[in-house]
């Protein structure tokens, strides 16, 4: 008993902000909240859009996040998730081993998550699984995936910076043929791109869809791995502001220069979205992604819980 109280005192010591030290005060809009980024990320595009209306509330290299093209990577997969669960092509409840060694046409794919019992849906996306998701490709019908993406808005001119001066581009896709190009395609590596924007009107998409169907299979599924994701999964650094957060993180190649490049996309807080937030690191990773992100919401005009 003893030791069960130190430990939980412990713990509470820990979880508990140095002494006077405080938490910063929220800003008073969200562009104050976006601007420290200018600093530590300076290329990043980043984009806020208010969740019910899907008005721009603030965003940085926005003119460039409108005309960027880039391959999504894994934020595909709850995009994916969603329909094929909702339209009852896959079971949430199959598991499936990952040896973390996955290789598609020429690709290596490895996941770089902690070796783990064979993965659910939600546990698969927590952990951004990629063996999971490639088995997921594989129950799509032929051009299934050019429609499940279609409805999200992700394919499409967003029209959401109202800007003539500054056209927006729109997405690449080329439908896959054959099993492979339908595996790299989910994954977001190859045969698609598309810009910050369209990925912030899809995910805007994906909020209000789990919102108005919060029971359904789907919605359980998704909600609760973007939840873990962003709390202690692949983009747990999301979650380091003090708000809550569900949202996904993607690394994806690219091939003109060799590096990569990030993204985070998600929603806060993760039960009631009042707004999306879209990141994109130029020559980063996912994970770089999702630490701006943090950082953009711990200064946040949110309420912290």
């Amino acid at each position: 008993m003893r030791k069960t109280l130190y430990l939980l005192l412990l713990l509470t010591a820990l979880a508990a902000p140095p002494r006077g030290v405080c938490a910063p005060p929220p800003a008073a809009s969200w562009q104050e909240a976006v601007s420290p980024t200018a600093h530590t990320a300076p290329q990043a595009r980043i984009v806020v859009l208010d969740a019910e209306s899907g008005r721009i509330l603030a965003g940085r290299n926005l003119p460039q996040a409108a005309r960027t093209l880039a391959a999504p990577g894994s934020t595909l997969k709850p995009l994916a998730l969603y329909s094929a669960v909702e339209s009852g092509q896959w079971d949430p409840a199959r598991r499936i081993a990952c040896n973390r060694r996955l290789a598609v046409g020429g690709h290596s794919l490895a996941c770089t998550h902690p070796a783990a019992s064979p993965f659910n849906a939600s546990q698969a996306l927590t952990w951004s699984c990629n063996s999971y998701f490639a088995s997921l490709a594989l129950a799509l019908r032929p051009a299934d995936l050019g429609r499940i993406l279609a409805r999200t808005g992700l394919l499409g001119e967003t029209r959401l910076l109202q800007d003539k001066s500054t056209p927006e581009a729109r997405a690449e896709f080329r439908e896959p043929v054959g099993p492979e190009q339908q595996q790299l395609a989910l994954l977001g590596v190859e045969g698609i791109r598309v810009t910050p924007l369209e990925l912030a009107a899809a995910y805007r998409w994906l909020a209000q869809e789990i919102s108005a169907n919060p029971d359904s299979s789907a919605a359980k599924t998704v909600a609760s791995g973007l939840a873990d994701s962003a709390s202690f999964g692949m983009a747990g650094q999301a979650g380091l502001g003090g708000v809550s957060v569900a949202g996904k993180t993607g690394t994806a190649p690219e091939p003109s220069s060799g590096r990569t490049h990030g993204w985070f996309a998600g929603w806060a807080p993760a039960k009631k979205p009042q707004v999306i937030v879209v990141v994109f690191v130029p020559g980063g990773n996912g994970a770089a992604a999702a630490h701006i992100a943090g950082e953009l919401l711990r200064h946040a005009p949110l309420e912290k819980p």
